[in-house]
């Protein structure tokens, strides 16, 4: 049987900054697949509940309402929003309070904010699409401004590299550069969510 005629066992339903690391991930599963929730709602956590939902709706009118979800999401600033819908749904997310503490790693994440609260994290995601998620979307492309109110408060610029990526890197060291932050590098990998990917296609497949 190849690839693409194995029956979806399992649907992780994630955020579309994660699209790439989540599609890495699951590869290799047979019965996968991987549906994104539009990235820019990273800057509007209000409206994640809403579209996590819509977007599951979507997955059981395609696959049928026993499907297995995932949902590949941290709380992700809804606030226990997307936590009560879940509950009712029966569904299970990723751990954590969002990606920068499941790519860390929580303890490595809390030992981070305890040594210097003033971080403001990048993702690889988040490296690439600096300009389009972070400058436009604050509106600080069009109000610069403005930047010291929104990034008065913060010291330095982690980056969280999934990848060895020069590019990207780069990137990073130019957006702390453009927020007149510190900058430094830390390599995690996919961190916690390799692991919550593996124990929820690991269930899937019981």
């Amino acid at each position: 049987m190849r690839p693409d005629e194995v029956p979806t066992r399992l649907v992780i339903v994630g955020c579309g900054a994660l699209a790439r690391e989540l599609l890495a991930l699951t590869a290799a599963i047979p019965g996968v697949r991987v549906e994104a929730v539009d990235a820019r709602l990273h800057m509007r956590p209000a409206k994640i509940t809403d579209a996590v939902a819509a977007k599951v709706e979507k997955v059981r009118e395609r696959h049928g309402r026993d499907v297995r979800i995932f949902v590949g999401y941290a709380d992700c600033g809804t606030v226990g929003a997307l936590d009560a819908y879940l509950e009712h749904e029966g569904i299970a997310r990723i751990e954590g309070a969002h990606c920068f503490e499941f790519y860390a790693g929580a303890a490595a994440y809390a030992a981070s904010q305890e040594e210097e609260v003033g971080t403001f994290y990048l993702t690889d995601f988040l490296a690439r699409q600096f300009e389009t998620i972070i400058l436009a979307g604050l509106g600080l492309d069009r109000h610069p401004e403005l930047l010291p109110m929104y990034f008065g408060n913060y010291t330095r610029l982690v980056y969280l590299a999934q990848t060895d990526d020069v590019e990207l890197t780069a990137r990073a060291q130019a957006a702390a550069d453009h927020l007149g932050l510190a900058f430094e590098r830390r390599p995690t990998g996919y961190g916690e969510l390799a692991t919550s990917i593996q124990h929820a296609a690991a269930a899937g497949a019981a």
